[in-house]
């Protein structure tokens, strides 16, 4: 089952993009973002699902440096 997260910036509070993960990313994860960008997780932080729902929501923190 893939997850599906919310790419987050810390420093603006606002999403990036959205990106498939074959299993829940860990903190210290490193990925490419779709400019090409190198980026490493600051956090991971799993919401609650809405009522009647089983797919929770997935947000995923990292810093870009641009």
């Amino acid at each position: 089952m893939s997850i599906i997260a919310t790419i987050m910036n810390s420093s603006t509070g606002q999403p990036i993009q959205r990106m498939t993960f074959g299993r829940m990313p860990k903190p210290w994860a490193s990925f490419n973002l779709e400019t090409g960008e190198l980026v490493s997780a600051d956090r991971v932080h799993v919401g609650k699902p809405a009522p009647g729902k089983f797919v929770a929501p997935v947000e995923v923190w990292v810093t870009p440096k641009s």
